[in-house]
């Protein structure tokens, strides 16, 4: 019993855990999404919290629905929901595979972005919550 939960404990601990969790947890979301159309009300989805308080769209508002249209190959639809993720996407994409890849070769990775490269986005984030806004 105490062999089992020490060998538990050590599999969690294996640099690949915390990518494959991840991964799994965002299939399993994709998954619901394929199924739930979030253009449509009375679905289970959360909701903005930072558009509950203020009532304006943030950066990522719109995500849900251009996952939704981009899964089903409306990628009109997708570029119309929220243009900013969409490009920003295939970056976090090629981020989490390689923490993947790293974590399945048994090494820990950290992306380490330069204080130039945060305030960059950190820009580009508020320019695009400005912007959206103000249409």
């Amino acid at each position: 019993m105490a062999d089992s939960v020490a060998a538990r404990g050590v599999a969690l601990r294996h640099p690949a855990a915390a990518p494959l969790a991840v991964l799994a947890a965002g299939a399993a979301g994709a998954g619901y999404l394929y199924v739930t159309d979030p253009h449509e009300p009375g679905h289970v989805l959360p909701g903005c919290p930072f558009r509950l308080v203020t009532g304006q769209l943030c950066p990522a508002c719109g995500g849900t629905r251009m996952v939704y249209d981009l899964m089903h190959g409306h990628f009109a639809g997708a570029w119309l929901d929220n243009r900013a993720l969409l490009l920003a996407s295939p970056f976090a994409l090629a981020l989490l595979a390689r923490w993947a890849c790293e974590g399945l070769r048994g090494r820990r990775w950290r992306p380490e972005l330069k204080p130039r490269t945060q305030a960059l986005i950190l820009l580009v984030a508020v320019a695009w919550t400005v912007a959206r806004n103000l249409v």
